[in-house]
């Protein structure tokens, strides 16, 4: 059964690094919470490490950028591994082919292809040129993003994903979340439109939480930092119990499960948590988080 806390601090010492999510626990998507900014200040000013792990496709340049602008502060983290980062790799090693039909929001998703880290320069050198082009000519797919958040529904997406499908093309998915809420709207993100791609028969690529590759790049950025953490030092924190809280828990990593992210008011005030629907949640998902509480604070 999961431990029921108020904040981040009474964990203790049990914990010496975090790999903590970002939209949904720092942020909404326009600005961040301050009480979750000063936790991840705290936990760094008391020696822990902050590895701040997410969905986003974008890299981690562009993704430091925008979280600044919504009032991260540089000291409420040591480094940033995205599931854009964690896809770039098998988008230059030719995954999905070197000629794809790129879906996503433009030009707000372009630096997932032009934005390319120093370690990866050499492996983009090696193969052909990355081309996006239409999907009739395409070798396979890249999808960061429905075209239009706001709008977009899955199922807008049914004949060129038939039409995908029939010619055995693969979908690289640079996003696995299903939804986010920006402010108070829900969007649709990439993991939707792979999943339903799936449903039509067709292949989908993962590369972010809840699957391994965005998980062995966050453990070698702490590494990088820190060689004597282990395993049993990180504590993985977030709000989403089918990418977080499953990939942590399959990484063998203990969880902290944040309510009041797309779970909000299911199970009562953030304050006094109803233990019992809660349990009852987590049972039905098939999920046991390590601690659980209602906010990053």
């Amino acid at each position: 059964m999961t431990r029921i806390i108020r904040r981040l601090s009474d964990t203790g010492t049990s914990y010496r690094a975090l790999f903590c999510d970002l939209w949904g626990c720092v942020h909404n998507g326009k600005t961040a919470w301050p009480e979750a900014v000063a936790a991840l200040q705290e936990f760094r000013a008391g020696g822990g490490r902050v590895i701040l792990v997410t969905n986003s496709p974008r890299p981690k340049g562009p993704v430091a950028e925008q979280i600044a602008g919504m009032g991260v502060p540089r000291d409420a983290w040591d480094d940033i591994a995205t599931s854009g980062d964690a896809a770039q790799y098998a988008l230059f090693a030719g995954a999905v082919g070197h000629r794809v039909h790129h879906i996503g929001s433009t030009p707000k998703d372009d630096p997932f292809f032009t934005d390319v880290p120093p370690e990866l320069e050499a492996l983009r050198a090696e193969g052909p040129a990355i081309e996006r082009v239409d999907l009739d000519q395409a070798e396979g797919i890249v999808c960061t993003s429905p075209l239009n958040e706001y709008d977009d529904r899955p199922e807008d997406y049914r004949a060129a994903f038939l039409y995908a499908k029939a010619r055995g093309m693969k979908m690289l998915c640079a996003n696995p979340d299903l939804i986010v809420d920006f402010g108070e709207t829900r969007l649709l993100c990439a993991g939707s439109l792979a999943k339903f791609y799936e449903e039509l028969g067709g292949e989908a690529l993962y590369f972010g939480k809840p699957h391994p590759p965005v998980y062995d790049l966050a453990r070698r950025r702490l590494a990088a930092i820190d060689g004597t953490l282990t395993d049993r030092d990180i504590l993985c924190v977030g709000d989403g119990i089918g990418t977080d809280i499953l990939g942590g828990e399959m990484e063998g990593l203990d969880t902290l499960f944040l309510t009041e992210g797309l779970q909000a008011g299911n199970f009562g005030p953030a304050e006094r948590l109803d233990a019992e629907r809660l349990e009852a949640f987590l049972t039905a998902e098939g999920r046991n988080p390590t601690l659980t509480t209602g906010f990053l604070r």
